[in-house]
């Protein structure tokens, strides 16, 4: 027994034979594999980074360029290493840049963090040699996606988030199966199949993405099920950017037209009722009154906003008050008031505290603990838990008409004399204001003809001045007579100033994009606005527009599917990213009352074709009693249908197996393997049955019966010229070999 074992141990750890030419062994397919899919898991978690917009142009050519030579390295079976000599003096420069990158260039911890991790995934990426700098290079790729999570809520990044878990779990599948193979005692025969390592590919093919499925099920139900807290997306902390410096207290002539010189979306609007985009609105930012000849500041003070008992925050409406918006004589209650409209505001993380409301605003609802108002009518979120994502408002939008506003007084009250302050102007400014509206005998003429004057005598552009000028506003308008919505609004607010009117500068959007996918109103950064606030006593402050408009085409061909890709991203910014209690609530009621709804809808279509139902019962009944053998025959053939339906897989398998009797040359593989299985299985029930664990030869060794072993024996040289030869000879000898291995069993 022992020398048994002996030789059982030594037949499985003695060297194995090489595998025949154009055969690639399965260690080698393994770490072929393994290395492929951790290289696409380092460019998934690159693609999400580079995506967010986030990295320097150089940062993403330089790392780019290097995954680039990787892949191809990878393509050519070509391996290149750093030397061991190279890598720590790299890294020791490295971290001696890293200060430099946080002090002097990139001035921030997170940039030089991410651009600290992209030079170690490089470095990394050309020196792997043992298993642990594999797992390192892994983790490096899942820090990159873990930068560009904090980095972008944009949905693209849900898009490389799934490559990166695809590429995951193959390669820790991979790694696991790599580490097997090293430790195991034992180890495997070579296989004689050419194919061996496509069916490794199409095995894990098929496992990976029905494992990353499950774990995003998981995770789905986790992330919606589970108790939610009302933060928001990195709760009160955000990044600044161009666009915040637009809507401070204090903003440089010209800050709005570098906003818009991007298209990326700022936020979503949806206004109850309208699925049409009937509305051309202006988003009220920060409210502007101070002028010193190149930048427009407001007053530092704000107002903490009382909370109703529902919840929402009532912004004052008195123009004796802190907001100024306008008097009382529009103070309708809102059951009465059509012209009050509720909308909500899906609004990006574009690093500021404002909300942006219809003019004007009268009530404002959200998570959020504490609202303030400034004397411009400003709303501030001044809860640093909470920032500024998605809120519900209120707004009367109504509008007194020109015949009203001319009847306006002169009388002007106290607060408004701020809104009057000049700063020293070019004295053609004030004759330019004078000669316009000259032949105006009201105010309103006047601004209305202040208005018309600026959109039809100058032209829009968003070419930004080269370089400053001493009078931005007299270079405008008597110079080079073209500029962006800032120079108009500037301009007008200054000349009504110079006519004894009160004005102020506002900034904000405008919406002129309507998705009607989503019912939503698109605001992306070049509808960045500045228009003009003027007031008059008895009506508040009223909207001019001095900007030139531009046409708004109805969306078509490819303009038009990205309407269907905006809604993709609005659904994971609401639904993903603003995620919270309150969402939570939304998606359980609308569950429970779908689920409501559909039960109550299958009871009366149950009611409602009972009767129907047992007529037509009732009918089949006496027409089976006066014709029971046509019934029959037609029972039977439904019953012979389904039947055949069912076993279709069945049918389809053995008319194969005939084709592949009659004609095995066609495939002589899948013939030899049909005919190699009929053969175990004839052998099996004559009590000669092969071991899962044996090969072909070995079972051929252990048969007793001389006889019948020659003619296993022959009929398996048979079936391995033609399953791994592809030998169409061999695969048309099997049937009367077969026959042959019949014979000598039952002898």
């Amino acid at each position: 027994m022992r020398s048994q074992v002996r030789s059982t141990i030594a037949k499985k750890t003695m060297p194995q034979p090489p595998p025949s030419p154009g055969i690639i062994p399965l260690p080698q397919a393994i770490n072929k594999y393994f290395e492929l899919s951790l290289y696409l898991l380092v460019l998934m978690g690159f693609g999400a980074l580079a995506s967010t917009g986030g990295l320097d142009v150089p940062t993403i050519l330089l790392v780019g360029a290097s995954l680039a030579l990787r892949g191809f390295l990878l393509a050519e079976r070509r391996r290149v290493v750093i030397s061991e000599r190279w890598t720590t003096p790299l890294t020791i420069a490295y971290f001696v840049f890293y200060a430099a990158d946080y002090f002097l260039l990139s001035r921030g911890f997170l940039a030089a963090t991410v651009h600290l991790v992209l030079f170690a995934v490089v470095v990394r990426t050309f020196s792997l040699r043992r298993d642990r700098d594999y797992v390192t290079l892994a983790i490096l790729a899942f820090l990159m996606v873990l930068a560009s999570a904090v980095l972008t809520v944009d949905s693209i990044f849900l898009f490389f988030f799934a490559g990166f878990m695809l590429m995951a779990v193959a390669t820790f599948i991979l790694m696991e199966m790599r580490r097997s193979q090293r430790t195991a005692k034992f180890q495997a025969r070579h296989s004689n199949d050419a194919h061996e390592h496509r069916h490794l590919a199409f095995a894990l093919a098929r496992t990976t993405p029905g494992l990353v499925l499950m774990m995003l099920a998981g995770a789905a139900a986790v992330f919606f099920l589970l108790p939610r807290m009302s933060a928001g997306y990195l709760g009160g902390y955000s990044f600044g950017n161009d666009l915040s410096t637009g809507f401070s207290d204090r903003v440089r002539l010209g800050s709005i037209g570098q906003i818009q010189q991007s298209n990326s979306v700022v936020m979503h609007v949806q206004i109850n009722g309208d699925r049409h985009g009937q509305y051309a609105l202006h988003w009220r930012g920060v409210a502007l009154a101070n002028f010193d000849g190149k930048n427009w500041s407001n007053p530092r003070d704000q107002f903490i906003l009382q909370r109703q008992t529902d919840g929402a925050f009532s912004v004052p409406i008195s123009s004796q008050g802190v907001a100024l918006a306008y008097d009382g004589r529009r103070q309708a209650a809102p059951e009465t008031n059509p012209h009050l409209i509720h909308y909500r505001v899906l609004l990006e993380p574009i690093g500021t505290n404002i909300f942006f409301l219809a003019p004007w605003g009268r009530r404002l609802m959200g998570t959020y603990r504490a609202l303030g108002v400034d004397a411009g009518g400003a709303v501030y979120d001044l809860d640093s838990q909470h920032a500024v994502n998605v809120y519900e408002a209120d707004s009367d939008i109504a509008k007194p008409s020109a015949a009203d506003l001319r009847t306006a007084g002169n009388s002007l009250p106290q607060f408004v004399s701020s809104y009057l302050e000049l700063p020293t102007l070019d004295p053609r400014i004030p004759r330019l204001a004078a000669q316009i509206s000259g032949s105006a005998s009201n105010n309103y003429d006047k601004a209305a003809a202040l208005e018309i004057y600026l959109k039809t005598h100058y032209g829009y552009t968003l070419q930004l001045l080269r370089a400053p000028v001493a009078d931005p506003l007299a270079n405008f308008l008597f110079e080079r007579k073209q500029g962006h919505c800032e120079y108009f609004a500037s301009s007008m607010a200054v000349m009504l100033r110079t006519l004894h009117i009160p004005s102020r500068v506002v900034n904000g959007f405008r919406s002129d994009e309507f998705n009607d996918v989503t019912g939503n109103y698109v605001v992306r950064a070049n509808n960045a606005h500045s228009w003009v606030e003027a007031y008059f006593p008895g009506y508040g402050w009223i909207t001019f527009d001095p900007t030139p408009g531009g046409d708004v085409a109805t969306p078509q061909g490819w303009d038009r599917a990205m309407l269907y890709l905006d809604a993709a991203q609005s659904f994971w910014r609401e639904w993903v990213i603003s995620y919270d209690s309150s969402h939570q609530y939304i998606l359980g009621h609308a569950a429970l009352n779908g689920t409501r709804n559909s039960w109550e809808r299958s009871r009366t279509w149950a009611r409602l074709h009972y009767a129907r139902l047992l007529n037509l019962v009732r009918r089949g009944q006496r027409s089976a009693e006066q014709a029971p053998t046509r019934w029959f025959w037609g029972v039977g053939g439904i019953t012979f249908l389904v039947l055949l339906l069912g076993n279709m897989g069945r049918i389809a398998r053995m008319i194969r197996v005939r084709r592949l009797q009659a004609h095995p040359e066609r495939s002589p593989d899948e013939a030899a393997a049909m005919w190699y299985e009929r053969m175990a299985g004839y052998l099996a029930r004559r009590g000669v049955k092969k071991s899962t664990t044996q090969t072909a030869q070995e079972f051929v060794r252990v048969i007793g019966d001389e006889r019948l072993r020659l003619r296993v024996g022959r009929f398996t040289d048979a079936y391995e010229s033609a399953r791994f030869g592809n030998s169409s000879n061999d695969a048309q000898r099997l049937p009367e070999l077969y026959e042959e291995v019949e014979l000598a069993s039952k002898k």
